[in-house]
């Protein structure tokens, strides 16, 4: 599965023409072993255009307006260490540069989405897969897929936490060996709950966390202010036994107490599944 989207304008296109069919292909031919470096293409800053740092700064500004009282406190110290301004298009390698020194974590351009395996794969070394391209100005309020703004703006600052990026990796780690379809399905409930839509607890305040919330100002009212909105006590076994829709606001979200939590049940739910799949040294 991909978006698609033409990314001839902002990387070479060679580049992206086999990192792409790569991707294309990959899904029948996957293991644990894959080389997530064969999906990477290279950002080319120069081939933004005016307009698309016009749109990434009113993004931007707009979303700093309500996430300084919305927003982990985790979230927004992430945000100033590596570095992200308003002024600009964000690029990578520059990001990658103060991550390394807080958790090691790296941002790597991909040419759209990535097979399940491919993206786990990612994870489990630390890479996270970013998008590159930024939406247009009339898909300021909503984009079907994500862009640099989803991905940069709304997942990387927590990369920059060592405790968040432990639980990232380690799902990375049990994600990428699991095999039984019954943990695979739980395994996306809870990315989709956590590094997607999650709610924490900080100084007694509901707060955001999850990347489809943190880039959404219409759905980050929504989720800590409608009384619409299931917001229930983090619990593993819960949050994975929960379906979830993609098409409308979420109207069930669970709340961490902490990100120690979420990160110490982690580990308890990927030495489970990895013990099951035979791969228990992988921890």
């Amino acid at each position: 599965m991909r978006a698609d989207i033409n990314y001839s304008d902002i990387i070479d296109s060679d580049e992206a023409r086999i990192a792409q069919a790569a991707a294309d292909a990959a899904p029948h031919q996957l293991s644990a072993d894959i080389d997530p470096s064969k999906f990477f293409i290279t950002q080319d800053s120069s081939k933004y255009t005016q307009e698309n740092h016009d749109v990434w700064r009113i993004m931007y500004t707009e979303r700093m307006k309500t996430l300084d009282a919305q927003a982990s406190d985790v979230f927004l110290r992430g945000l100033n260490q590596i570095g992200l301004v308003p002024e600009h298009v964000p690029y990578v390698a520059d990001i990658n540069r103060r991550l390394q020194d807080l958790t090691g974590w790296e941002s790597h351009p991909v040419p759209g989405y990535l097979p399940a395996k491919a993206f786990f794969a990612c994870l489990a070394h630390r890479r996270f897969p970013t998008t590159i391209t930024m939406r247009p100005r009339e898909l300021m309020n909503y984009l079907p897929e994500p862009d640099i703004f989803h991905d940069v703006f709304g997942h990387v600052p927590l990369h920059a936490d060592p405790v968040f990026a432990e639980f990232l990796q380690t799902y990375g780690k049990a994600a990428l060996h699991c095999e039984d379809p019954y943990h695979i399905e739980r395994l996306a409930r809870l990315f989709w709950f956590t590094v997607e839509f999650g709610l924490i607890r900080e100084q007694g305040e509901t707060k955001l966390y999850g990347s489809g919330l943190i880039s959404s100002i219409g759905e980050s009212f929504h989720a800590l202010e409608s009384d619409h909105v299931d917001r229930r006590p983090f619990d593993m076994e819960l949050v994975c036994d929960t379906p979830f829709e993609i098409d409308h606001y979420q109207p069930i979200l669970y709340v961490l107490d902490s990100f120690e939590q979420l990160r110490d049940a982690m580990n308890s739910y990927a030495e489970q599944v990895l013990e099951e799949s035979g791969a228990l040294e992988v921890l």
